[in-house]
Parts: C-alpha cells; sequence; structure tokens
C-alpha cells in the first residue's frame, strides 16, 4: 500500500480498501473534529496525509490491474474527499457519480488477462524459468 508500481488483484484491493475506510472512520471517531478541533487539524494532516497516500497507491494498483493509467486515481480520491462523510450538495452528486464508476471499475470488473504495460497479472502463477 506504499507503492503504485504494479498490479493488484481484486480481492486484496477490496481487503486494503476497507481497511482505509475503517482507519479513517476509527479516527475520526477518536479525534472528533467537532469536540477536539485543535487536535484533528494538527493530527488530520499527517493521519489524513498517510491514508490519501496509501487509498492513491493502492487504486493505482488496481486501475493498473484494469490496464488503465493510476493518475485516473485522483479523480476517486476528489470524489471520496467530496462525498465524505454523506453527500450534501449538488456538486457531491458528480462525486457519487464518479463512485458508482469506480465502484463498478475496480470492484466488480475482472484485471486485464496476461501481463500488460504495468506489470504480469498478479493471478497468474510465476513462471518457473524466471527464478
Amino acid at each position: 500500500m506504499l507503492s503504485a508500481e504494479g498490479r493488484m488483484a481484486r480481492l486484496p484491493f477490496l481487503a486494503c480498501a476497507m481497511l482505509l475506510v475503517a482507519l479513517t472512520a476509527l479516527y475520526e471517531a477518536v479525534v472528533e473534529p467537532e469536540s477536539m478541533a485543535a487536535l484533528h487539524w494538527v493530527s488530520g494532516v499527517f493521519v489524513y496525509g498517510a491514508l490519501f497516500y496509501a487509498g492513491a497507491c493502492l487504486l493505482s494498483k488496481r486501475l493498473h490491474d484494469r490496464g488503465k493509467s493510476g493518475w485516473w486515481a485522483g479523480l476517486v480520491l476528489g470524489a471520496i474527499v467530496l462525498c465524505w462523510p454523506t453527500p450534501q450538495g449538488v456538486l457531491d452528486f458528480l462525486g457519487v457519480v464518479v463512485l458508482v464508476w469506480a465502484t463498478v471499475e475496480l470492484a466488480v470488473m475482472p484485471g486485464e488477462q496476461g501481463a500488460n504495460r504495468f506489470g504480469p497479472n498478479p493471478h497468474a502463477p510465476a513462471d518457473p524459468a524466471v527464478i
């Protein structure tokens, strides 16, 4: 979750994504923005920064498995920022549309068969000639 290189299969992606969402929710439950505003601002820079970086790496790897550029992760992360914790405005509707697309693209659709420009298929067994 700390490198954007390579590919990631669907199930490991979903497990890591759920872990990041759970960590975000746990942080917000422990350091409530309303009652601990100063602590939330100071620690949030580091916590949200680390979670954002891990999310970008995770999304990039899964996008690579689908044969797409990792730069699309920026659109998905932007939509998450717009909609977290609940969508409330008109602009948030666009974020929801992006998140629906991302859910179908990354959680439902399988990765590309065989190797692509981002690396070998994560489901394929290692080639014994390479080892």
